[in-house]
């Protein structure tokens, strides 16, 4: 927190979609968490019957992102929206975590952390075990495909390099011809 303010971390849609004001941006690193396709999607990118894949900060390594402050004033409307949009089936656990800005600052920051003991967390799965959950995925939110298609996009764009949703893509296109 700045003088009040607080940090958000987003490794996912939250990197180019936030949803809320804020009043900086930086990319930020953060360790001791990856990026991954670690959360079954029963409802945004699959259904109950038929889920997908979707992201989830997992154990290990570090995950580059983007950090937002957020007014002290507007934190808890944002902390609200945020709760709302990533707690549907309570797969992620909300927690302050020391992230690094690009600028060299260090600071802690909210993040959504995968809850390794939530039935919807996959566990570690290889690109080749992903790919049936990514091909089959179909929610509110679209096909988990696209979802994984359009994240790759993102990241590409943002400088931020990913290798195992490349594979994964990689493997879904191979598969589909």
């Amino acid at each position: 927190m700045t003088d009040g303010d607080t940090w958000v971390f987003a490794y996912g849609s939250l990197m180019w979609r936030p949803g809320f004001d804020y009043l900086e941006e930086s990319p930020a690193r953060l360790y001791g968490y990856h990026r991954g396709l670690c959360v079954y999607s029963n409802v945004y990118r699959g259904t109950p019957e038929k889920p997908g894949l979707v992201l989830g900060l997992d154990r290990g390594g570090s995950c580059l992102g983007r950090a937002f402050r957020v007014a002290a004033g507007h934190w808890q409307t944002v902390r609200d929206y945020l709760y709302a949009r990533e707690m549907i089936n309570d797969v992620y656990r909300p927690t302050f975590l020391k992230v690094r800005l690009e600028d060299g600052r260090r600071l802690e920051a909210y993040a959504f952390v995968a809850r390794r003991d939530h039935v919807q967390y996959t566990g570690h799965l290889s690109p080749e075990q992903m790919l049936p959950w990514v091909l089959q995925g179909h929610g509110k939110g679209g096909s988990c495909l696209d979802y994984v298609e359009n994240t790759i996009a993102h990241l590409d764009e943002m400088g931020i390099p990913d290798g195992p949703l490349h594979k994964v893509l990689t493997l879904a296109k191979e598969s589909i011809g």
